[in-house]
């Protein structure tokens, strides 16, 4: 995961009194590397901005907007397809977090709240924030989806029905009522 630097914060360094307000703004080769960690064709613009703001004696929340504006492949064409996202981000640092240590445990309803660390990494925060913020399945304007036929000539191609094995049953199923009729 690529560092930035000033994007590590030490909670017990932080004032308790007022929030701590912050601003990351990755330069050219930083949000090449995030790209690259994230798997996408670029990131032109990022800036991650906002406040950690003390909750009692050792709590905190995070309150931030990201800006970014990524290039990713379309999932259909592999065009280049821009994305401007803008998304408020919200975590809570809770110190009093009980460990589970069950092999299979249900997500909380709340996905915000996370462990209290001794070292908040922002770029960290960013990052995971853009990659959850990614469109899933980019699409150039006017990339459709339509049938494609690959086969050798001289071989009927494949179809949908062909690879439901299956389908057919019921038709032969029929034919054989109708013969013991």
């Amino acid at each position: 995961m690529p560092q930035l630097p000033k994007s590590h914060l030490r909670l017990t360094d932080l004032g308790t009194r007022k929030p701590t307000t912050f601003e990351l703004t990755p330069t050219a080769d930083e949000r090449k590397a995030i790209a690259a960690e994230l798997d996408i064709v670029a990131v032109k613009k990022l800036r991650f901005s906002g406040a950690l703001s003390p909750q009692g004696r050792q709590d905190w929340t995070l309150s931030a907007e990201l800006g970014a504006t990524v290039v990713q492949d379309c999932v259909v064409t592999l065009d280049p397809v821009t994305t401007r996202i803008d998304e408020a981000v919200t975590r809570s640092y809770v110190s009093d977090i009980p460990e589970i240590e069950a092999s299979e445990v249900e997500m909380p309803e709340d996905d915000t709240v996370e462990a209290l660390p001794e070292t908040l990494d922002l770029a960290h925060v960013m990052i995971e924030a853009l990659a959850l913020a990614l469109p899933p399945y980019p699409r150039a304007a006017g990339a459709d989806l339509s049938q494609a036929v690959f086969t050798e000539p001289g071989i009927k191609p494949m179809s949908d029905d062909d690879a439901k094995p299956f389908a057919g049953l019921g038709a032969l199923r029929e034919s054989l009522e109708k013969k013991d009729k």
